[in-house]
Parts: C-alpha cells; structure tokens; sequence
C-alpha cells in the first residue's frame, strides 16, 4: 500500500518533467534562451531557482524511501547547471525508483514515522499521514514549482506536459478532435 502511494506517482510526475525540460531545452535553442538562463530562473526573488526545484523533486521522491523502508538512498547534493545535468538526476532518481522492492516500505499506514528538517522542527505522524500530508504535497510543490519556472520562461506547455500519462487512462473515442 506504501509503495502504490508514492513510488509509482513520483515516477509519472518525474517522467513528465523529464519530458517538460526536453521541450523547454528544444524551445530555449530556438528562441535564443540558453541553458544557464533556464537553471537560474526562478519565480521571485526568494524562491529557489529551476535547477534546485528540479533536484528537490528528485530528492522529494528519494526521501520517503528512507523514511518508510529505511531505503538507503543516493545523494544529490548539487544543483544542475545545464538540461542535461537535470535530465541526468533526473533519470538516476526514476532508475532508482526502478530498484526498490514494494515490500521494503511496507504495509502498515499507522506505523509511526518522525522525521526532522534543518531548522530543529521535528514531526511525528503515522506513515499514512506522513505519505498524505507531507511527502506528496512536497514532491508537488518542487514539481510545480519546476513546471511554472518554464512555463514562465515562455516555454509552450500546457496541462497535457504536465499530466500526459493519463493519455493511458483515455477511454477510446473520448477524445476532442483537434
């Protein structure tokens, strides 16, 4: 149930950015945006920049792995500089989803989970509402977070980049005609 909760979600979600920053790195070289300008690009002032937004939401789907299942994970402790960096952590988040036993997170929604954050706050939920109420809403946020840098750099993506894999859900016929 742990497992169904988040590895798979965070998968889609990473698949999709991979393929946003593929499109904003095809755009960017056609309108004479470059790389470096898309890393550092940011929302305001006190947000953090693209490339952090996109480490963050590999680390966001990287951490409940060690908070549910003890998962030993890897660190990514440094920010892109370029479309490919981000598509390398990227793809290295998504190939290690890809190894992680479901068992490992477990069964029991209410186990207790306790985790701390760098500012000395320290949080003790069920794994449950650790999963509803912090890990998936965190994965959103950087995930959005990264969508709305490129949509505000210009780059042409719609709601069809951001969730493209429920085209596997469609009902046949079902869709608009263009």
């Amino acid at each position: 149930m742990l497992y169904d909760l988040t590895v798979p979600a965070f998968q889609n979600g990473l698949k999709a950015l991979s393929g946003e920053l593929a499109k904003a790195s095809a755009w960017g070289a056609a309108n004479g945006i470059g790389e470096l300008q898309f890393a550092v690009a940011r929302l305001a002032p006190d947000m953090f920049p693209l490339a952090s937004q996109v480490r963050f939401t590999c680390i966001q789907a990287l951490q409940p792995l060690n908070r549910l299942g003890g998962v030993a994970i890897p660190e990514l402790s440094e920010d892109a500089t370029d479309f490919a960096g981000m598509q390398d952590q990227i793809a290295a988040t998504l190939a290690f989803l890809d190894t992680v036993d479901p068992s490992s997170l477990g069964q029991d929604g209410d186990r207790p989970v306790s985790f701390d954050l760098p500012n000395g706050m320290v949080f003790d939920m069920s794994a449950f509402d650790y999963i509803r109420d912090w890990a998936a809403p965190q994965f959103a946020f950087h995930r959005v977070a990264a969508y709305a840098v490129l949509r505000h750099m210009g780059v042409p993506l719609g709601k069809a980049d951001y969730v493209g894999y429920m085209m596997r859900y469609l009902r046949p016929g079902t869709a608009p005609a263009a």
